[in-house]
């Protein structure tokens, strides 16, 4: 079907898992007719759920995207995963649309999942609709639950239409004011949602108090209704039933008739290179804008990145450039992705949403153009959650280091809440995500996807040392094996400094007693050690070391001897400076229900954590602000999961590092038996 940007919409599916997303997905493409049956979560034969891991659990893992040709319009519905543990493909589908559909269970009604959601999309700018389903299940109170959704969301939230007949059917009451409903009535709905579009239009306003709703024409209704839909002043309230089909055929008109199409909703955020608001144009022959929004690795059709077009028109064989890349790549073939495939297209216009395969250099939220003129543009990040649950691992079976290293890499590229780190000072590799499940399930696909195995372990903490007095040190290397020797002798003082100054090395060797050449061998021993550690295996950081005196031999003195010399002399003064392990330190936010802060405080005070202030937010959440000891939060996620039941979230940043209690440095000391290396 032709169409042109007005009659684009974009709507991505979201809310707090078990909802009924993916069902209700799948009713409105069987609706659209892009279906003849509708397939089931439980039989896994649902158009979105077309991963293993999603089959075999019953939920979504990935944003899953299908669109749907209706009146001259065309409509990109976006799927997207409940659980909190998937949130990172569910925010990123939000890059890609001007509107988020967030479904309610008229059963168990507002959940924490559906907060979330209303306030991401609130952030973003993006307009809202809040859809209840269910409808139809027993003892639900659907009066009750409108208002339990207006006192939560807002007086702006009101619903366009209304269930009738016990819920067998649904009733427009936006365009109607005529019928009998199974609570309230068409008529007051009606009026109360014309009273708050026509307030929001000065010229609507006057129309409509000099000669009342019928001087207003269709334009102009849906001029007002989109404009309160963009200014956050409408949250229109829809019912639908996934079992029976109630509301279904409804909630199509609604998207098609009143939902912003690209030209009308907020400017996407867009920045030029010097940081300031962009304007992007939805103009088709305009310079190319486009911004992806997904990477999936298909085993099929290789990596495939899915873009949202904001200007210009993308065809096949067009030239285009990834963010500031100074070569440009042809476009060979481009793809619209619907459900289980992906059809393929010649050309995608400003709103379209569409891919392309075959690119090494594309990535999550790269900027594709057709102008060096837009070579720093780039879209203003979306607010993810940080991935605190970690897991080191490493190869099951050697040789497949390589195989590894290409698995996390490709993992880290279609989750934006998936990422590899490598700890180079503890030779460690650990992933992190936003929870047990996240991870489990990226070391199954790990293992299905790639044959990779690995064997995990809690990641170790970055544990410090340093020195809390000052003292000399002393060390003289000599070896004689019947031809030229080894002879260097070093005397250094070692001082602490101040946190977080790191390391100082000074020269105060007088009478040339050790010549220049030697002192970069000295350093380099000295380094050496601080890399190793002397009291528990931990890098020393924070003191300057001070060499101030030694003796060398014209003859046998070599830069080996000054190493060893150094290194020596060094440990030497450290284990005369009263040495200490740090620890890191870190600033805790915990946003949890204001029912859990009791447990919660209670929970981290046995954490040795510093509680430093509470700050209350809108919907009943309390946000904690503690700062704790890392090595103490290792089950953090897992025990906050557990006292919240899954509603309770928690980021982390690294503050500072303080000593630790000296039966924890008993404790870490014990458990490492340094080795030095035998001259």
């Amino acid at each position: 079907m032709s169409y042109n940007t007005e009659n684009i919409r974009n709507i991505a599916l979201a809310g707090h898992a078990g909802v009924g997303k993916t069902t209700l997905f799948e009713a409105l493409l069987h609706a659209g007719g892009v279906i003849q049956n509708m397939g089931s979560v439980e039989r896994g034969s649902t158009q979105s759920d077309t991963d293993p891991q999603e089959k075999a659990r019953g939920h979504s893992i990935d944003s899953c995207i299908a669109g749907i040709d209706r009146n001259e319009c065309h409509i990109n519905l976006i799927d997207t995963a409940g659980y909190p543990d998937f949130r990172g493909g569910t925010l990123s589908a939000f890059a890609g649309v001007e509107t988020v559909a967030v479904i309610v269970n008229a059963s168990n009604g507002v959940e924490h999942g559906t907060r979330r959601m209303m306030e991401h999309a609130r952030e973003r700018g993006l307009a809202r609709v809040l859809i209840v389903n269910k409808i139809d299940a027993e003892g639900v109170d659907l009066p009750a639950l409108v208002e339990t959704l207006r006192e939560e969301f807002g007086s702006e939230c009101l619903p366009v239409n209304l269930p009738a007949e016990q819920a067998s059917k649904v009733l427009d009451c936006f365009f109607h004011r005529d019928g009998a409903t199974d609570f309230s009535s068409l008529a007051e709905a009606h009026q109360q949602i014309l009273d708050q579009v026509v307030e929001i239009n000065e010229s609507t306003m006057g129309a409509y108090l000099d000669a009342g709703e019928e001087a207003l024409t269709p334009q102009q209704l849906h001029d007002a209704f989109e404009q309160c839909l963009r200014e956050g002043h409408l949250v229109p309230i829809c019912f639908v039933s996934t079992r029976s089909g109630a509301g279904v055929g409804e909630l199509l008109d609604v998207f098609d008739r009143l939902l912003p199409n690209p030209t009308e909703a907020n400017p996407p955020p867009f920045r030029n290179g010097q940081n300031k608001q962009l304007a992007v144009d939805p103009n088709a022959n305009a310079h190319v804008i486009a911004d992806v929004f997904k990477v999936v690795n298909d085993p099929f059709v290789g990596k495939l990145g899915i873009f949202r077009v904001w200007q210009g028109t993308i065809r096949r064989d067009s030239q285009l450039f990834i963010d500031d890349s100074r070569k440009a790549f042809k476009v060979g073939h481009l793809f619209r992705p619907n459900g289980k495939t992906h059809v393929e297209i010649d050309q995608a216009i400003p709103g379209d949403i569409a891919a392309i395969a075959k690119v090494d250099d594309i990535h999550f939220d790269a900027v594709l153009h057709d102008s060096h003129d837009e070579d720093s543009i780039h879209l203003e990040p979306l607010h993810f959650p940080q991935p605190m649950f970690g897991l080191a691992l490493e190869p099951k079976h050697k040789g497949q280091e390589q195989k590894l290293s290409l698995a996390l890499s490709r993992l880290s590229e279609e989750d934006p809440c998936f990422r590899m780190e490598h700890h180079k000072e503890l030779n460690e590799t650990v992933i992190r995500g936003l929870s047990d499940l996240h991870l489990k399930i990226a070391l199954e696909r790990m293992k299905d996807r790639y044959g990779v195995e690995v064997v995990t372990h809690p990641p170790r903490i970055a544990y410090r040392e340093t020195i809390a007095g000052s003292a000399e040190g002393h060390h003289r290397h000599k070896k004689q094996t019947g031809g030229a020797g080894q002879f260097g002798e070093v005397f250094l003082r070692v001082d602490p400094l101040e946190r977080g100054a790191g390391f100082e090395f000074v020269d105060a060797v007088k009478g040339g007693v050790i010549p220049g050449q030697y002192l970069p061998a000295i350093e380099k021993g000295v380094r050496q050690a601080m890399e190793n550690g002397a009291v528990a295996g931990f890098p020393l950081q924070d003191l300057r070391v001070t060499v101030f005196d030694g003796k060398y031999h014209p003859v046998d003195s070599k830069e080996v001897a000054f190493v060893s010399a150094g290194k020596k002399a060094f440990l030497d003064a450290v284990s005369k400076a009263r040495p200490i392990v740090l620890e890191p330190i870190v600033d805790v936010e915990v946003a949890i229900p204001e029912l859990n802060v009791g447990d919660v405080t209670g929970g981290l005070a046995s954490k040795r954590a510093r509680i430093m202030g509470t700050d209350a937010k809108r919907g009943g959440e309390l946000v904690i602000k503690a700062q704790a000891p890392l090595a103490e939060l290792t089950d953090y996620p897992t025990e906050l999961k557990a006292m919240t039941g899954g509603r309770g979230r928690y980021s982390l940043d690294l503050s500072h590092y303080e000593p630790v209690p000296p039966p924890v440095q008993r404790q870490l000391s014990e458990a490492w038996k340094p080795k030095l290396d035998e001259d």
